[in-house]
């Protein structure tokens, strides 16, 4: 599992994590809330290594990854897909390309042992015959999608989503969540995704926990975080702020 014990992390001197713990059990879909630049996305690049925190511990199965040496690090994000907000699509390359990378890098599959798994990611997130169009000719539903394909083809242990939703069209969002879910099944991963589409969160996910000035104030299941009390988490469902209770401040 996924363990982040008093993690702390700062840019020029301005907190984002203060003293954030989380846990994240295998096989589970965790949902991360919270309003705009309250560190959601800088805690899954935290996860994933690409930052490092300035103190506490980020443990993957046990190994703390924010320890580790470059080639250490290396291995261990062979067990993570990652499903950048904007998909992260290389515009030279095409659909085939993009999702080839992580194979060429960190693999030694042969041409034809890459194009069948290309075709095979395609075919699990829906989409068939495209191998060669480039993104400039894909809607935004569609670049998301070749996105997850690129995310799951070395076949990771754990999927990190960054906004899988947005910008997208209500139907073309639940249609994502759809995939996200069913990915989710068949592959038996362990996902976090980072979201501020409160729908999409109670969609997808088994637990939700929400930052707020860089901690962790809640985490829940679903049902018992839509039902929660707390004033903050109320709040940040509805969208309404509880005057009495800003009055009595």
């Amino acid at each position: 599992m996924i363990e982040i014990q008093n993690l702390y992390k700062s840019f020029n001197n301005k907190p984002v994590l203060c003293d954030l713990s989380l846990t994240i059990p295998d096989g589970e879909t965790m949902v991360i809330v919270g309003e705009s630049g309250c560190g959601k996305t800088v805690l899954l690049r935290l996860i994933i290594g690409l930052l490092k925190p300035d103190s506490g511990s980020i443990l993957v199965e046990g190994v703390t990854v924010n320890r580790l040496h470059r080639s250490e690090l290396f291995e261990i994000r062979k067990k993570f897909g990652m499903l950048f907000q904007s998909a992260a699509l290389f515009d030279s390359m095409t659909v085939e390309q993009n999702i080839a990378l992580p194979l060429k890098e960190h693999t030694n599959c042969t041409d034809t042992e890459i194009r069948s798994r290309i075709k095979e990611k395609l075919d699990l997130v829906g989409l068939y015959g495209i191998e060669k169009k480039m993104p400039d000719e894909l809607s935004g539903g569609m670049k998301k999608r070749v996105g997850l394909a690129r995310a799951l083809i070395m076949d990771p242990k754990y999927v990190l989503f960054d906004e899988p939703t947005t910008g997208l069209d209500p139907m073309m969002a639940s249609s994502i969540n759809d995939l996200i879910i069913a990915t989710n099944r068949r592959l038996q991963v362990t996902s976090v995704v980072v979201t501020h589409d409160m729908r999409s969160a109670f969609t997808i996910g088994d637990r939700i926990a929400m930052i707020k000035q860089g901690q962790v104030i809640l985490t829940d299941t679903k049902e018992q975080f839509q039902n929660s009390d707390h004033p903050l988490v109320r709040q940040f469902i509805t969208g309404h702020i509880d005057k009495t209770q800003h009055e009595s401040e």
